[in-house]
Protein backbone atom coordinates (compact mmCIF):
# COMPACT_ATOMS: atom_id res chain seq x y z
CA UNK A 1 0.00 0.00 0.00
CA UNK A 2 1.65 3.23 -0.68
CA UNK A 3 1.53 6.71 0.84
CA UNK A 4 -1.25 8.13 -1.72
CA UNK A 5 -3.76 5.25 -1.03
CA UNK A 6 -7.20 6.36 0.53
CA UNK A 7 -9.25 5.38 2.98
CA UNK A 8 -12.96 5.26 1.73
CA UNK A 9 -15.84 7.55 3.76
CA UNK A 10 -16.85 4.85 5.59
CA UNK A 11 -13.53 3.74 6.66
CA UNK A 12 -12.32 7.40 7.49
CA UNK A 13 -15.57 7.67 9.74
CA UNK A 14 -14.10 4.60 11.13
CA UNK A 15 -10.97 6.10 12.22
CA UNK A 16 -11.96 9.45 13.30
CA UNK A 17 -14.48 7.01 15.93
CA UNK A 18 -11.37 4.84 16.61
CA UNK A 19 -9.35 8.03 17.67
CA UNK A 20 -12.30 9.82 19.92
CA UNK A 21 -12.53 6.34 21.68
CA UNK A 22 -8.96 6.25 22.83
CA UNK A 23 -9.48 9.71 24.11
CA UNK A 24 -12.04 8.43 25.81
CA UNK A 25 -10.96 5.66 27.29
CA UNK A 26 -7.96 7.98 28.44
CA UNK A 27 -10.49 9.92 30.37
CA UNK A 28 -12.13 6.49 31.65
CA UNK A 29 -8.52 5.84 33.10
CA UNK A 30 -7.75 9.37 34.43
CA UNK A 31 -11.13 9.82 36.47
CA UNK A 32 -11.01 6.08 38.07
CA UNK A 33 -7.10 6.63 38.83
CA UNK A 34 -7.45 10.14 40.04
CA UNK A 35 -7.75 10.44 43.87
CA UNK A 36 -8.88 14.26 44.14
CA UNK A 37 -12.96 15.02 43.92
CA UNK A 38 -11.52 17.53 41.42
CA UNK A 39 -10.55 15.31 39.19
CA UNK A 40 -12.92 11.76 39.63
CA UNK A 41 -15.95 13.73 40.25
CA UNK A 42 -16.29 17.11 38.50
CA UNK A 43 -13.72 15.37 35.59
CA UNK A 44 -11.58 18.53 35.35
CA UNK A 45 -9.55 16.99 32.66
CA UNK A 46 -9.44 16.28 28.88
CA UNK A 47 -7.98 14.05 26.52
CA UNK A 48 -6.29 14.05 22.71
CA UNK A 49 -4.24 13.06 20.04
CA UNK A 50 -2.13 14.64 18.51
CA UNK A 51 0.22 13.76 14.94
CA UNK A 52 4.08 13.58 15.45
CA UNK A 53 3.87 17.69 14.53
CA UNK A 54 1.60 18.41 16.96
CA UNK A 55 -1.35 18.89 15.11
CA UNK A 56 -4.84 17.84 16.51
CA UNK A 57 -5.95 14.29 15.42
CA UNK A 58 -8.78 13.53 17.87
CA UNK A 59 -10.05 14.52 21.12
CA UNK A 60 -12.96 13.66 23.64
CA UNK A 61 -15.49 15.91 24.37
CA UNK A 62 -14.06 17.39 27.62
CA UNK A 63 -13.09 21.13 28.26
CA UNK A 64 -13.47 23.78 25.66
CA UNK A 65 -10.87 25.75 26.83
CA UNK A 66 -8.55 22.58 27.95
CA UNK A 67 -8.69 21.44 24.44
CA UNK A 68 -8.85 24.31 22.41
CA UNK A 69 -5.99 25.83 23.82
CA UNK A 70 -3.82 22.41 23.29
CA UNK A 71 -4.92 22.54 19.93
CA UNK A 72 -2.98 25.93 19.47
CA UNK A 73 0.36 25.51 21.42
CA UNK A 74 0.93 21.69 21.32
CA UNK A 75 3.16 22.60 17.93
CA UNK A 76 5.16 24.30 19.40
CA UNK A 77 5.59 22.48 22.61
CA UNK A 78 6.49 18.92 21.05
CA UNK A 79 8.66 21.22 18.51
CA UNK A 80 11.19 22.38 21.17
CA UNK A 81 11.75 18.72 22.81
CA UNK A 82 14.33 15.46 21.26
CA UNK A 83 11.69 12.70 22.03
CA UNK A 84 12.57 9.05 22.73
CA UNK A 85 10.35 6.13 22.83
CA UNK A 86 9.43 5.79 27.08
CA UNK A 87 8.68 9.51 27.51
CA UNK A 88 6.62 11.58 29.47
CA UNK A 89 6.43 15.29 29.22
CA UNK A 90 4.72 17.23 31.76
CA UNK A 91 4.37 21.10 32.49
CA UNK A 92 1.66 23.99 33.45
CA UNK A 93 3.93 26.93 32.24
CA UNK A 94 1.11 29.79 30.80
CA UNK A 95 3.51 31.08 28.67
CA UNK A 96 5.34 27.56 26.94
CA UNK A 97 1.47 25.97 26.08
CA UNK A 98 0.07 26.03 29.24
CA UNK A 99 -3.21 28.14 30.47
CA UNK A 100 -2.82 28.41 34.13
CA UNK A 101 -1.00 26.45 36.47
CA UNK A 102 -3.89 24.28 38.18
CA UNK A 103 -3.93 23.19 34.66
CA UNK A 104 -0.91 20.40 34.37
CA UNK A 105 -0.48 19.20 31.02
CA UNK A 106 1.35 15.35 30.34
CA UNK A 107 2.41 14.04 27.03
CA UNK A 108 3.14 11.12 25.63
CA UNK A 109 5.04 9.98 22.19
CA UNK A 110 3.79 7.34 20.37
CA UNK A 111 7.02 5.50 18.24
CA UNK A 112 6.55 2.43 15.82
CA UNK A 113 9.77 1.23 14.65
CA UNK A 114 11.55 3.82 15.74
CA UNK A 115 9.24 6.58 14.28
CA UNK A 116 7.31 9.12 16.11
CA UNK A 117 4.61 8.95 14.57
CA UNK A 118 1.88 10.59 17.28
CA UNK A 119 1.19 12.07 20.97
CA UNK A 120 -1.56 11.04 23.66
CA UNK A 121 -1.92 13.99 25.63
CA UNK A 122 -4.24 14.95 28.80
CA UNK A 123 -4.74 17.94 30.35
CA UNK A 124 -6.12 18.07 34.41
CA UNK A 125 -6.87 20.53 37.13
CA UNK A 126 -5.23 19.99 40.50
CA UNK A 127 -6.83 21.73 43.84
CA UNK A 128 -3.02 22.22 45.14
CA UNK A 129 -1.00 23.37 42.29
CA UNK A 130 0.90 25.40 45.33
CA UNK A 131 -0.90 28.24 45.40
CA UNK A 132 -0.93 31.36 47.96
CA UNK A 133 -4.42 30.51 48.77
CA UNK A 134 -5.62 27.25 49.64
CA UNK A 135 -7.40 25.89 46.17
CA UNK A 136 -4.57 27.13 44.11
CA UNK A 137 -7.33 30.12 42.42
CA UNK A 138 -5.34 32.92 44.62
CA UNK A 139 -6.49 36.69 44.29
CA UNK A 140 -2.82 37.44 42.35
CA UNK A 141 -0.62 40.01 41.08
CA UNK A 142 1.68 37.66 39.66
CA UNK A 143 2.32 34.31 38.64
CA UNK A 144 4.77 33.39 40.91
CA UNK A 145 1.67 33.73 43.66
CA UNK A 146 0.07 31.25 41.92
CA UNK A 147 1.94 27.90 42.30
CA UNK A 148 4.43 25.92 41.24
CA UNK A 149 5.38 26.92 37.71
CA UNK A 150 6.85 23.58 36.02
CA UNK A 151 8.10 24.27 32.45
CA UNK A 152 8.07 21.28 30.18
CA UNK A 153 9.66 18.81 31.77
CA UNK A 154 10.59 15.11 31.55
CA UNK A 155 8.45 13.56 34.44
CA UNK A 156 9.09 10.42 32.55
CA UNK A 157 11.98 9.23 30.85
CA UNK A 158 12.84 5.89 28.63
CA UNK A 159 9.65 4.52 30.65
CA UNK A 160 11.32 5.64 34.53
CA UNK A 161 9.10 7.90 36.31
CA UNK A 162 11.29 10.95 37.92
CA UNK A 163 9.57 10.69 41.19
CA UNK A 164 11.90 13.34 42.51
CA UNK A 165 10.97 15.88 40.38
CA UNK A 166 7.05 15.26 41.88
CA UNK A 167 8.84 15.54 45.31
CA UNK A 168 10.59 18.34 45.04
CA UNK A 169 7.78 20.31 43.46
CA UNK A 170 4.72 19.08 45.73
CA UNK A 171 6.53 16.52 48.95
CA UNK A 172 6.32 13.26 49.26
CA UNK A 173 3.37 11.22 48.46
CA UNK A 174 1.64 14.15 47.50
CA UNK A 175 1.06 13.14 43.76
CA UNK A 176 -1.32 10.53 43.18
CA UNK A 177 -3.11 12.36 40.65
CA UNK A 178 -0.05 12.83 38.38
CA UNK A 179 0.52 9.07 38.62
CA UNK A 180 -2.94 8.80 37.05
CA UNK A 181 -2.73 11.08 34.71
CA UNK A 182 0.66 8.96 33.43
CA UNK A 183 -1.37 5.88 33.62
CA UNK A 184 -3.64 7.58 31.49
CA UNK A 185 -1.41 8.42 28.67
CA UNK A 186 0.00 4.54 29.15
CA UNK A 187 -3.12 3.36 28.08
CA UNK A 188 -3.62 5.91 25.56
CA UNK A 189 -0.56 4.74 23.71
CA UNK A 190 -1.40 0.93 23.93
CA UNK A 191 -4.99 1.59 22.36
CA UNK A 192 -3.71 4.44 19.92
CA UNK A 193 -1.24 1.79 18.67
CA UNK A 194 -4.21 -1.55 18.10
CA UNK A 195 -6.01 1.43 15.75
CA UNK A 196 -2.94 2.35 13.76
CA UNK A 197 -1.78 -1.53 13.50
CA UNK A 198 -5.25 -2.18 11.81
CA UNK A 199 -4.90 0.73 9.19
CA UNK A 200 -4.54 -0.68 5.42
CA UNK A 201 -2.24 2.70 4.81
CA UNK A 202 0.55 4.65 7.12
CA UNK A 203 -0.98 6.51 10.02
CA UNK A 204 0.95 10.07 9.13
CA UNK A 205 -1.33 9.03 5.23
CA UNK A 206 -4.76 8.73 7.21
CA UNK A 207 -3.82 11.53 9.22
CA UNK A 208 -3.58 14.00 6.31
CA UNK A 209 -6.84 12.87 4.86
CA UNK A 210 -8.24 13.29 8.18
CA UNK A 211 -7.28 16.54 8.30
CA UNK A 212 -7.95 17.90 4.47
CA UNK A 213 -11.47 16.30 4.87
CA UNK A 214 -12.37 18.46 8.08
CA UNK A 215 -10.77 21.60 6.59
CA UNK A 216 -12.97 21.38 3.49
CA UNK A 217 -15.96 21.18 5.92
CA UNK A 218 -14.79 24.07 7.54
CA UNK A 219 -14.42 25.83 4.59
CA UNK A 220 -18.08 25.11 2.81
CA UNK A 221 -19.69 26.06 6.43
CA UNK A 222 -18.12 29.47 6.70
CA UNK A 223 -18.73 29.62 2.84
CA UNK A 224 -22.80 29.31 3.82
CA UNK A 225 -22.07 32.64 6.09
CA UNK A 226 -23.37 36.19 5.26
CA UNK A 227 -19.72 37.63 3.84
CA UNK A 228 -18.69 41.06 5.65
CA UNK A 229 -17.54 42.55 8.86
CA UNK A 230 -19.02 42.23 12.59
CA UNK A 231 -17.93 44.12 15.19
CA UNK A 232 -18.78 43.57 18.81
CA UNK A 233 -17.83 44.27 22.65
CA UNK A 234 -18.25 43.34 25.90
CA UNK A 235 -16.91 44.01 29.23
CA UNK A 236 -15.14 42.12 32.40
CA UNK A 237 -16.21 43.63 35.74
CA UNK A 238 -13.51 43.99 37.03
CA UNK A 239 -9.26 42.34 37.64
CA UNK A 240 -10.12 42.74 41.98
CA UNK A 241 -7.66 45.43 42.06
CA UNK A 242 -9.54 48.60 40.76
CA UNK A 243 -9.46 48.28 37.29
CA UNK A 244 -13.21 47.91 36.20
CA UNK A 245 -15.04 47.73 33.19
CA UNK A 246 -12.64 45.91 30.74
CA UNK A 247 -12.92 46.10 26.93
CA UNK A 248 -13.12 42.73 25.41
CA UNK A 249 -13.48 43.89 21.59
CA UNK A 250 -13.66 41.99 18.57
CA UNK A 251 -14.16 42.57 14.56
CA UNK A 252 -15.06 39.20 12.93
CA UNK A 253 -14.49 39.11 9.17
CA UNK A 254 -16.04 36.85 6.67
CA UNK A 255 -15.62 36.15 3.63
CA UNK A 256 -14.31 33.14 1.00
CA UNK A 257 -14.59 30.70 2.99
CA UNK A 258 -12.72 32.15 6.04
CA UNK A 259 -12.99 33.87 9.22
CA UNK A 260 -10.61 36.18 10.67
CA UNK A 261 -10.77 36.89 14.76
CA UNK A 262 -9.50 40.41 15.26
CA UNK A 263 -8.94 41.37 18.92
CA UNK A 264 -7.91 44.78 18.29
CA UNK A 265 -9.29 47.23 20.96
CA UNK A 266 -9.37 44.99 24.17
CA UNK A 267 -8.41 46.27 27.41
CA UNK A 268 -4.85 46.05 28.29
CA UNK A 269 -3.64 43.39 30.55
CA UNK A 270 -3.97 44.61 34.33
CA UNK A 271 -2.37 43.42 37.65
CA UNK A 272 -5.17 41.21 38.16
CA UNK A 273 -5.30 37.75 37.28
CA UNK A 274 -7.71 37.92 34.71
CA UNK A 275 -5.35 38.44 32.25
CA UNK A 276 -4.70 34.94 29.71
CA UNK A 277 -1.93 33.74 27.31
CA UNK A 278 -2.74 33.56 23.32
CA UNK A 279 -3.98 29.76 23.20
CA UNK A 280 -6.72 30.49 25.49
CA UNK A 281 -7.95 33.42 23.53
CA UNK A 282 -7.56 30.94 20.46
CA UNK A 283 -9.82 28.03 22.29
CA UNK A 284 -12.60 30.47 23.15
CA UNK A 285 -12.85 31.22 18.91
CA UNK A 286 -12.25 27.13 18.18
CA UNK A 287 -15.35 26.49 20.26
CA UNK A 288 -17.67 29.10 18.78
CA UNK A 289 -16.84 28.51 15.31
CA UNK A 290 -16.77 24.52 16.25
CA UNK A 291 -20.59 25.11 17.57
CA UNK A 292 -21.58 25.92 13.72
CA UNK A 293 -19.61 23.31 12.30
CA UNK A 294 -21.63 19.63 10.85
CA UNK A 295 -22.56 17.58 14.20
CA UNK A 296 -20.09 14.94 11.89
CA UNK A 297 -17.09 17.47 11.90
CA UNK A 298 -14.16 15.34 13.28
CA UNK A 299 -12.54 18.21 15.60
CA UNK A 300 -9.02 18.15 14.52
CA UNK A 301 -6.65 21.00 13.41
CA UNK A 302 -7.83 20.94 9.55
CA UNK A 303 -11.28 22.39 10.97
CA UNK A 304 -9.59 25.47 12.45
CA UNK A 305 -6.95 26.08 9.20
CA UNK A 306 -9.86 28.52 7.75
CA UNK A 307 -9.76 30.65 10.94
CA UNK A 308 -7.04 33.43 11.32
CA UNK A 309 -6.50 34.99 15.14
CA UNK A 310 -4.68 38.46 15.75
CA UNK A 311 -4.14 39.40 19.16
CA UNK A 312 -2.54 42.04 20.06
CA UNK A 313 0.46 41.50 22.15
CA UNK A 314 -0.01 43.03 25.85
CA UNK A 315 -3.36 42.83 25.95
CA UNK A 316 -5.93 40.91 28.24
CA UNK A 317 -5.86 37.74 25.93
CA UNK A 318 -2.49 37.87 25.20
CA UNK A 319 -0.50 38.91 28.24
CA UNK A 320 3.02 38.97 29.05
CA UNK A 321 4.94 37.21 31.70
CA UNK A 322 4.80 37.48 34.66
CA UNK A 323 1.59 38.34 34.21
CA UNK A 324 -0.90 36.42 36.85
CA UNK A 325 -3.75 34.55 34.70
CA UNK A 326 -5.20 32.08 37.47
CA UNK A 327 -8.75 33.49 36.54
CA UNK A 328 -7.71 34.19 32.67
CA UNK A 329 -8.08 30.49 31.68
CA UNK A 330 -11.64 30.43 33.70
CA UNK A 331 -13.31 33.62 33.44
CA UNK A 332 -11.83 35.84 30.65
CA UNK A 333 -12.12 32.66 28.13
CA UNK A 334 -16.10 33.11 28.72
CA UNK A 335 -15.77 36.87 27.89
CA UNK A 336 -13.94 36.11 25.12
CA UNK A 337 -16.70 33.62 23.93
CA UNK A 338 -19.18 35.99 24.66
CA UNK A 339 -17.42 38.17 22.39
CA UNK A 340 -17.12 36.14 19.59
CA UNK A 341 -21.02 34.62 19.88
CA UNK A 342 -22.27 38.30 19.86
CA UNK A 343 -20.31 39.46 16.46
CA UNK A 344 -21.63 35.83 15.00
CA UNK A 345 -25.16 36.81 16.23
CA UNK A 346 -24.96 39.53 14.01
CA UNK A 347 -24.07 37.43 10.89
CA UNK A 348 -26.48 34.69 11.98
CA UNK A 349 -29.56 36.15 13.94
CA UNK A 350 -31.46 33.30 13.94
CA UNK A 351 -28.94 30.56 14.81
CA UNK A 352 -27.03 32.26 17.67
CA UNK A 353 -28.11 31.87 21.66
CA UNK A 354 -28.11 35.58 23.96
CA UNK A 355 -25.03 34.91 26.50
CA UNK A 356 -25.06 32.67 28.87
CA UNK A 357 -24.59 33.12 32.35
CA UNK A 358 -20.59 34.16 31.44
CA UNK A 359 -18.65 32.89 34.54
CA UNK A 360 -17.53 29.78 35.67
CA UNK A 361 -17.84 31.03 39.30
CA UNK A 362 -15.05 29.80 40.73
CA UNK A 363 -14.87 28.75 44.14
CA UNK A 364 -11.29 27.90 45.96
CA UNK A 365 -11.07 27.52 49.87
CA UNK A 366 -8.87 25.12 51.78
CA UNK A 367 -7.43 24.72 55.61
CA UNK A 368 -5.21 27.20 57.57
CA UNK A 369 -4.82 24.60 60.58
CA UNK A 370 -4.42 21.22 60.94
CA UNK A 371 -4.55 18.36 58.31
CA UNK A 372 -4.53 20.00 55.00
CA UNK A 373 -6.91 20.22 52.41
CA UNK A 374 -7.55 21.71 49.43
CA UNK A 375 -11.59 22.16 47.84
CA UNK A 376 -11.70 24.52 44.21
CA UNK A 377 -14.99 24.36 41.92
CA UNK A 378 -16.86 26.23 39.30
CA UNK A 379 -20.62 26.38 39.49
CA UNK A 380 -23.32 26.38 36.77
CA UNK A 381 -25.79 29.30 36.06
CA UNK A 382 -28.22 30.11 33.14
CA UNK A 383 -28.03 29.30 29.69
CA UNK A 384 -28.99 31.81 26.69
CA UNK A 385 -32.37 31.83 24.97
CA UNK A 386 -32.85 31.08 21.17
CA UNK A 387 -34.52 31.11 18.35
CA UNK A 388 -35.76 27.59 19.12
CA UNK A 389 -36.73 28.23 22.31
CA UNK A 390 -35.77 28.80 26.22
CA UNK A 391 -32.49 28.71 28.22
CA UNK A 392 -31.16 25.77 30.27
CA UNK A 393 -31.06 25.93 33.99
CA UNK A 394 -27.77 25.25 36.37
CA UNK A 395 -25.28 24.03 33.27
CA UNK A 396 -21.98 24.90 33.20
CA UNK A 397 -22.02 26.31 29.22
CA UNK A 398 -19.25 27.65 26.56
CA UNK A 399 -15.46 27.04 28.10
CA UNK A 400 -16.27 24.72 30.75
CA UNK A 401 -17.85 21.32 30.80
CA UNK A 402 -17.54 20.01 34.04
CA UNK A 403 -19.74 18.20 36.55
CA UNK A 404 -20.88 19.49 40.09
CA UNK A 405 -19.03 17.94 43.22
CA UNK A 406 -22.19 15.95 44.77
CA UNK A 407 -23.02 16.97 48.36
CA UNK A 408 -22.30 13.70 49.56
CA UNK A 409 -18.75 13.62 48.10
CA UNK A 410 -17.70 17.27 49.41
CA UNK A 411 -19.38 16.95 52.57
CA UNK A 412 -17.04 13.12 52.97
CA UNK A 413 -13.93 15.01 51.75
CA UNK A 414 -13.83 18.13 53.16
CA UNK A 415 -14.97 20.03 57.00
CA UNK A 416 -17.92 21.80 54.74
CA UNK A 417 -21.75 21.24 54.91
CA UNK A 418 -24.23 22.40 52.10
CA UNK A 419 -27.00 24.24 53.76
CA UNK A 420 -28.88 25.00 49.76
CA UNK A 421 -28.28 24.06 46.41
CA UNK A 422 -31.18 24.97 44.56
CA UNK A 423 -32.22 26.92 41.06
CA UNK A 424 -32.24 30.58 41.71
CA UNK A 425 -35.12 31.31 39.82
CA UNK A 426 -36.27 34.33 38.20
CA UNK A 427 -32.74 34.80 37.39
CA UNK A 428 -33.50 34.39 33.56
CA UNK A 429 -33.88 37.44 31.43
CA UNK A 430 -37.16 37.61 29.90
CA UNK A 431 -38.26 37.47 26.62
CA UNK A 432 -40.02 35.62 24.14
CA UNK A 433 -37.64 33.02 24.91
CA UNK A 434 -36.55 33.24 28.32
CA UNK A 435 -32.40 32.88 29.42
CA UNK A 436 -32.37 29.87 31.59
CA UNK A 437 -31.97 30.30 35.48
CA UNK A 438 -28.95 30.29 37.49
CA UNK A 439 -28.16 28.61 41.04
CA UNK A 440 -27.42 28.81 44.60
CA UNK A 441 -25.08 27.13 46.79
CA UNK A 442 -24.50 27.93 50.39
CA UNK A 443 -21.76 26.19 52.15
CA UNK A 444 -21.04 26.27 55.80
CA UNK A 445 -17.96 26.26 57.12
CA UNK A 446 -16.89 23.12 59.91
CA UNK A 447 -13.71 24.52 60.37
CA UNK A 448 -11.53 27.64 60.15
CA UNK A 449 -10.74 28.05 56.22
CA UNK A 450 -9.38 31.02 53.56
CA UNK A 451 -11.47 30.75 50.68
CA UNK A 452 -11.32 32.78 47.15
CA UNK A 453 -14.10 33.42 44.59
CA UNK A 454 -13.16 34.34 41.25
CA UNK A 455 -16.31 35.70 39.67
CA UNK A 456 -17.83 37.23 36.64
CA UNK A 457 -21.13 38.79 35.59
CA UNK A 458 -21.85 40.43 39.43
CA UNK A 459 -21.71 43.97 38.07
CA UNK A 460 -22.09 43.40 34.05
CA UNK A 461 -25.08 41.82 33.44
CA UNK A 462 -25.70 38.59 30.81
CA UNK A 463 -26.49 40.39 27.32
CA UNK A 464 -30.53 39.57 25.71
CA UNK A 465 -30.68 39.50 22.48
CA UNK A 466 -33.25 41.01 19.52
CA UNK A 467 -35.26 42.85 22.35
CA UNK A 468 -34.92 39.91 25.01
CA UNK A 469 -33.77 41.16 28.60
CA UNK A 470 -30.21 40.61 30.50
CA UNK A 471 -29.87 37.78 33.02
CA UNK A 472 -29.68 39.03 36.77
CA UNK A 473 -26.29 39.07 37.61
CA UNK A 474 -24.44 36.91 40.45
CA UNK A 475 -24.28 37.75 43.78
CA UNK A 476 -21.67 36.11 46.58
CA UNK A 477 -22.14 36.61 50.40
CA UNK A 478 -20.85 35.67 53.45
CA UNK A 479 -23.40 35.67 56.49
CA UNK A 480 -26.04 37.96 54.53
CA UNK A 481 -23.07 40.64 53.59
CA UNK A 482 -22.30 40.98 50.15
CA UNK A 483 -18.88 40.25 48.80
CA UNK A 484 -16.97 41.37 45.95
CA UNK A 485 -16.70 39.43 42.46
CA UNK A 486 -13.25 38.70 43.27
CA UNK A 487 -12.27 38.07 47.09
CA UNK A 488 -9.91 36.45 49.63
CA UNK A 489 -11.37 35.98 53.26
CA UNK A 490 -10.82 34.20 56.30
CA UNK A 491 -14.06 32.07 57.65
CA UNK A 492 -14.54 30.55 60.88
CA UNK A 493 -17.03 27.49 61.66
CA UNK A 494 -20.55 28.59 61.29
CA UNK A 495 -20.03 31.24 58.95
CA UNK A 496 -22.27 30.73 55.88
CA UNK A 497 -20.78 31.69 52.44
CA UNK A 498 -23.24 32.08 49.52
CA UNK A 499 -22.87 31.99 46.00
CA UNK A 500 -25.77 32.92 43.25
CA UNK A 501 -24.82 32.46 40.23
CA UNK A 502 -25.72 34.65 37.01
CA UNK A 503 -29.29 33.89 34.47
CA UNK A 504 -28.89 33.11 30.78
CA UNK A 505 -30.24 36.68 28.76
CA UNK A 506 -33.62 36.05 26.87
CA UNK A 507 -34.06 36.02 23.11
CA UNK A 508 -36.61 38.35 21.55
CA UNK A 509 -39.45 40.56 22.81
CA UNK A 510 -41.80 38.87 25.06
Amino acid sequence: MTHTAQLDPVKLGLFVSRLEAVCEEMGAVLQRAAFSPNIKDRLDFSCAIFDAGGALCAQAAHIPVHLGSMAYAMADIVGACDWSEGDMLVLNDPFLGGTHLPDVTVIAPYFLHGELLAFVVNRAHHADIGGSTPGSMPLSKSLDEEGVVIPPTLLQRDGVVQRHLLDEWFGEGEHGDFVAQLSANRCGLTRLAEVVEALPLPFPAAVTQLQAYAEQLATSRLSELPAGEYRFQDLMDDDGFGQKNLTIEVLLSLGDGRATVDFTGTAEQVPGNINCPRSVAAAAVYYAFRCLMPNEAPVCAGLFRPISLRVPEGCLLNARRPAAVAAGNVETSMRACDAVLGALAQALPERIPAAAHGSMNNVAMGSLEGEPWHYYETLAGGSGGHAEGAGLSGVQCHMTNTLNTPVESLEMHYPLRIRQYSVRRGSGGGGRHCGGDGLVREFEFLATARFTLLTERRYVAPWGLHGGDAGRCGENSLNGERLPAKVSALAKPGDRLRIATPGGGGWGQA
